[in-house]
This record gives structure tokens, sequence and C-alpha cells, in this order.
């Protein structure tokens, strides 16, 4: 968002393998001890504003910066509505595999199947979603799509085709090539 939105900004790595985001400095922006969080010096009264949750910032930068949230009452509450999809859904359900997958000490059969399938399913929603607009909320790129999509830029890390979702793919495709994601994809790197 904030390669798209060309807003200055400075990159703070926190290595959670090492528990940066337990520092107190850390918590203090992000009472969760979670990535990502931003402070803006320049907050909405002129004084800094400190924001976690990636829908909660991508909601405040699009509000900063007039883009990428429809204009229309309608079109922001479906922008919305796929937003909070990613951050109830997408988000977590492929944390999960993702966890499972590459991470645990051990193999747990019953818990890969599990999130697996619900992944499936959530690939599936997306699918059938895109088949019917170009973007999730629609005719236009959003903060649901810029949310969404590095969750399934990691589709080989949890073990997903994207050829069995052709109308994801084809928006995976169309948006891996905006330069502004490229750009931002890698970070911190």
């Amino acid at each position: 968002m904030l390669e798209e939105c060309a807003l200055p900004y400075r990159v703070n790595a926190i290595d959670i393998g090492k528990g940066d985001q337990f520092s107190p400095g850390f918590v203090a922006i992000s009472p969760n001890a979670k990535i990502p969080a931003i402070v803006d010096p320049q907050g909405p009264d002129g004084s800094p504003l400190a924001l976690f949750e990636s829908g909660a910032i991508l909601v405040y930068l699009s509000g900063k910066t007039g883009r990428f949230l429809p204009v229309s009452t309608r079109g922001k509450y479906v922008a919305l509505q796929w937003l909070m999809f990613q951050m109830g859904s997408i988000g977590p359900m492929l944390g999960q595999v993702h966890h499972f997958l590459r991470s645990a000490r051990q193999e747990l059969p019953y818990a890969i199947e599990r999130y697996s399938k619900e992944k499936d399913r959530l690939y599936g929603v997306l699918d059938r979603r895109l088949a019917q607009a170009p973007y999730l909320a629609g005719d236009e790129y959003t903060i649901a799509d810029i949310a969404t999509y590095p969750w399934v830029a990691r589709y080989e890390w949890h073990k997903t085709d994207l050829a069995e979702y052709p109308n994801v793919h084809r928006w995976f495709k169309e948006i891996s090539a905006r330069p502004a994601v490229a750009r931002g994809m890698k970070v911190p790197a």
C-alpha cells in the first residue's frame, strides 16, 4: 500500500524468530505484539499515530490518500467486506496451513488435512468471486486485493496449484505485474 500510494516510509525490521515483537518499544506501537504496525509521524491531527493490524492500517492509509477504497457507499462496503474476508479467513487459515506444513516440530496429519481443506474451500470462494469481477470488490483494485495478494503469493507454501483456480490465477498474474506490488514484495529484503 505504501508503494502503491507513493508514500515515503522507513522499514524497521522486526525479527519474530528472535522475539523482537515482544520488546517494550514495539508493544507500545503494537499492543498485540504482531506485525505489521506503522507509525505515521503526520497523523490526522498533525501528531504521530501508531496503528497495528493490517486491515486498520490499509483503511487508514486509504483515508489518508483517498486511494484504493471506492468513493461510493456501496463500493466502499463491498471492498470492506472482502477486506474482512481476508482478515477473518484467508490470513488466519492460510497462516495455519503455513505453520503446520512449514514450522510445526512434528507432522500433524489431522491439522494439515483440516487447514488444507479449509484453504481449498477459501480458494474456491476467491475463484468464484473473481469469475464475477476482475477484482475482489468489483471493477477496481482496492485494499481488499492489496491485503489478500501476499497470502496468495505464498501459494507454494500452502501447496496450492493456481491452475486449479483460473480466476485467482488471472488476478494473481495481473496484480503481480503492478510495479508497486513488485517493489513492495521485496521489502524488507
